[in-house]
């Protein structure tokens, strides 16, 4: 009790330093105190004892010490944080024990003491522990897999050397106790004897890592955990197995010594880099038995091959039955087994060969693209591959090409053909050498075996036919000079009969001339020139010159050619300049370029020699040629020379002085690019009249009075014509571009509609007017598209409406009037007319009502209009009696308007 007030005050101070860092507000609870005896210096992270925690706070989740050289675990564990050294006999520190939820702390002081004697002897209800010496170390440990028993069997006892001076009590944790498997182990509590309950398969767990505790009746430990490991002994309990149960491989039949055929692979569950895990591998069986083909390497189990007998041909497949076994092969090791399949890829070691050695077969000459003859061959590899399917070859006789040969992909034969015409009188007969081969190369890994190519011989004989003459060569040459006399005659084309090698008996006759320069003797075949040959015409190429020449024997039978006639160049033309017109813009360009060419061949054109003869002082005083090359010249001008167009004349001579004089337009021009100048010229040419505009308005002119006497002609054959009833106008609908009932109409002599009015105050209406007398006033009006308006109505200054107009004496002009005063009349008041026609209703000119109509390349399909004259409008009006309903009814509604 005496030590009650101290430790009261000791407990204060703790707990009000908790209150003002944590800002608790609740009082702490002391439990009871610990005592630790502990040497004068112990090192960090060292334990120095256990605390019973849960005794003090069961549901603390808040454990600090007020030390900060001392830390404390969630089981009550204390260690040294750093270096501890006991200076006095004793040190104490404070653990707080604090529930956040609950709002309750609670303490625990602690007391160490510097240990000075080791206790004999332990009594249960002590507070101090006192540790000695520490002698707690892991024991090697193992059991036998698959083990007998007797079960619960011993293993080992675990011991601390504390148990010497205290009651210690044992346990252990971990796989197989706690955890998978549950309680395979258990250790005696008071002994520490361990045991396992049943037999335990290595290949499941391999090791057991389980930890001993050692702890006195109340719970405190006297040692650290201790790590105990079991380690489970292997036993040859496990077959080898391979990782396939049958296994597939490919090897070529031409395979050499050693070569690999595959890999076999087993495994063992036993434990590694064991006896019981140490295989070798063997081949049981092998399917055909003999000979012995392949063997294995025992340890890496790759397969391989030792005959050099392998055929695919004999044998395709091998099987084979591989065993494995454990204990390095030793008789009471376990064994699998598995199979193995090998089959044996084909090689090209069978060269082809020919059924026979030789062969004969005949053939008509000039047969082409014919079969003659199938050659068969054998072959022993794999049908339809590379290996199997020939390729012939013509080794010798086939030097001109009349022969092909290929082969037929269904039955590997050889086709042998005719492509080229075989001629009797050259050869009877042609002796062919044969060669076959396969697609992919013959194997030369394989002994035994021949590799030459395996040959034929095929004779063919050719058969005699009765031949047609013949054109050989087809093209042949003639050279003939240029403008070489009509009638001169050359050596032509010749054909020859084949069977005799001989012309005679043979007809010629000339099939294609382009020019008709030739005739040809039809018995000789010699040809003449019929014309003067130019070799500068357009149907040469290359100065050649050719005729198709058919060849006919006393059969029918021919022969075509051709007669290549080639024209040997004489110089007949002078070299050319190329232009005619050219511009120089002044001061800009001081000079111009030109060229010539002749058409003669080289040898008797370039070079050219350019000059001015026979010119103008002034000429040659202003301008100046000099050579640039063989065929261009150019032509300069001195500074003072004036703006205008200068006529040049200018000579090309070639170098065997054939020459030609030619006269230069060259303008001298003040622009900046000779395209200005020439516009220019364009349009100030445009004011000037051609022949070729004079002669267009003479025709035009022509036509127009060719127009005028139609039509006067059309007009009085209409006045022997019935005349027109009064009312009909009114009545009917007429052919016509008028619009509204017309008035009473006569012809005049001058075949236009006249219309007289007797009273003076009416004014004229009409289509087109000529010689209306009306008080001494002539009045002329033509009306647009024949329709009556208010402007057409109009005499002695009086405006009229159109109803005026209508009815009215009608009575015939017999006036005449020449054609003079016709044109000098109406072309003032056309030109009136068309300007009115050609304003919209506000007066304003419009484009779409008076439009120019040009020629545009072709006639018309549907004809012209003509037609539609006003004689026929006349003698056509019988079809309006013959309309329908709706036009009856158009009719008249046209006319109540």
């Amino acid at each position: 009790m005496a030590a009650a007030g101290p430790l009261s005050s000791l407990r204060g101070a703790p707990c009000r330093l908790l209150l003002t860092l944590l800002v608790f507000s609740f009082a702490c609870e002391a439990c009871k105190k610990v005592v630790f005896n502990m040497p004068s210096k112990l090192e960090a992270d060292k334990m120095v004892g256990r605390v019973n925690l849960k005794e003090c706070l069961r549901s603390a989740d808040l454990i600090q010490s007020s030390d900060p050289d001392f830390r404390v675990l969630d089981d009550g564990s204390v260690y040294t944080a750093s270096t501890i050294v006991l200076s006095d006999e004793k040190r104490s520190f404070t653990i707080w024990l604090s529930d956040m939820k609950k709002q309750i702390q609670k303490e625990i002081t602690v007391f160490l003491e510097r240990q000075t004697k080791v206790l004999s002897k332990r009594h249960t209800k002590e507070t101090v522990l006192r540790r000695s010496k520490r002698r707690w170390a892991p024991i090697p440990c193992s059991m036998q897999e698959n083990s007998l028993g007797p079960f619960p069997l011993f293993l080992q006892q675990v011991q601390s050397d504390a148990a010497q001076n205290y009651t210690v009590f044992y346990s252990i944790s971990g796989r197989g106790v706690d955890q998978e498997p549950l309680n395979l182990f258990f250790i005696e509590k008071s002994t520490g004897n361990l045991y396992c309950t049943r037999p335990v398969d290595r290949e499941e767990y391999d090791i057991f890592d389980l930890i001993a505790y050692a702890s006195t009746e109340d719970g405190y430990s006297v040692d650290l955990p201790l790590p105990l490991p079991i380690r489970v002994e292997d036993e040859n309990d496990n077959h080898p197995i391979f990782t396939e149960e049958t296994y597939n491989f490919e090897v070529s039949e031409s395979s050499r010594l050693g070569a690999t055929v595959g890999v076999v692979c087993a495994t063992d569950r036993d434990e590694p880099d064991t006896m019981h895990t140490r295989l070798k591998y063997s081949i049981l069986k092998q399917t055909p038995r003999s000979p012995g083909l392949f063997s294995v390497h025992p340890s890496t189990g790759v397969i391989t091959v030792v005959s050099q007998y392998l055929d695919r041909e004999v044998v395709d497949k091998y099987t084979l039955i591989m065993k494995v076994q454990d204990m390095d092969g030793q008789f009471f090791g376990l064994m699998g087994t598995s199979t193995c399949l090998i089959t044996v890829q084909d090689s090209n070691d069978h060269a082809p060969s020919f059924r026979q050695n030789a062969y004969k077969v005949s053939v008509e000459e000039n047969a082409v693209d014919v079969e003659i003859l199938r050659i068969p061959i054998e072959d022993k590899d794999l049908i339809n591959t590379a290996n199997w399917r020939a390729n012939f070859t013509i080794l010798k006789g086939n030097e001109n090409g009349h022969f092909k040969i290929s082969t037929d992909k269904n039955t590997n034969e050889g086709i042998l053909c005719v492509v080229k015409p075989l001629n009797y009188e050259e050869n009877h007969q042609v002796v062919l050498e044969i060669g076959v081969s396969n697609e992919s190369p013959f194997t030369t890994d394989v002994p035994f075996r021949v590799t030459s190519m395996n040959t034929a011989l095929v004779t063919v004989l050719v058969k005699d036919q009765d031949e047609g003459p013949e054109c050989n060569p087809t093209a042949q040459y003639v050279w003939i000079k240029e403008n070489s006399a009509v009638g001169s005659k050359i050596n032509g084309y010749k054909a020859y009969d084949p069977e005799t090698k001989s012309s005679n008996g043979l007809r010629y006759k000339k099939l294609y001339d382009p020019e008709g320069w030739i005739t040809i003797d039809e018995n000789s075949g010699s040809i003449k020139t019929s014309k003067i040959l130019d070799r500068e015409a357009a149907t040469f190429r290359n100065d050649l010159y050719n005729i198709t020449v058919l060849a006919i024997d006393q059969d029918g039978r021919s022969c075509t050619g051709t007669l290549v006639i080639n024209i040997e160049d004489v110089n007949d033309n002078a070299p050319e300049i190329l232009q005619n017109y050219l511009v120089i813009c002044k001061p800009k360009m001081e000079y111009t370029d030109i060229s010539a060419v002749d058409p003669d061949d080289l040898v008797h054109g370039a070079p050219f020699y350019f000059s001015m003869p026979n010119t103008s002082p002034e000429i040659n005083r202003i301008w100046t040629l000099s050579k640039i090359n063989d065929t261009a010249a150019r032509l300069s001008y001195r500074k003072n020379a004036e703006l205008q167009e200068y006529n040049i004349p200018i000579t090309v001579k070639d170098r065997e002085g054939q020459s030609a004089t030619k006269i230069l337009r060259v303008k001298l021009c003040d622009c900046t690019h000779p395209s200005q100048c020439v516009e220019t010229s364009r349009s100030a040419g445009g004011i000037s009249l051609g022949k070729w505009a004079i002669l267009a308005i003479l025709l035009g002119v022509a036509l127009l009075s060719s127009v005028l006497l139609t039509l006067v002609c059309g007009v009085v054959g209409a006045r022997k014509k019935k005349g027109v009833p009064e009312d009909l106008a009114q009545q009917n609908l007429i052919i016509s571009n008028t619009e509204a009932p017309g008035d009473d109409k006569v012809c005049s002599a001058n075949g236009f509609m006249t219309q007289t009015i007797n009273h003076s105050g009416h004014g004229i209406c009409g289509t087109m007017g000529s010689g209306i007398k009306n008080g001494g006033q002539e009045t002329i009006e033509m009306m647009k598209g024949g329709h009556h308006t208010l402007e057409s109505c109009r005499g002695h200054h009086h405006t009229h409406t159109l109803d005026s107009c209508r009815g009215g004496h009608m009575e015939m002009d017999n006036s005449r009037y020449n054609y003079s005063d016709w044109h000098s009349f109406t072309q003032p008041r056309l030109r009136e007319k068309l300007n009115l026609c050609n304003q919209n209703e506000d007066h304003v000119p419009s484009q779409d009502y008076v439009l120019t109509y040009n020629y545009e390349g072709r006639g018309s399909p549907v004809g012209s209009v003509g037609c539609c004259s006003e004689k026929q409008e006349e003698d056509g009006l019988d079809f309006l009696n013959n309309l329908e309903a709706k036009f009856t009814a158009l009719a008249e509604t046209c006319t109540k308007r």
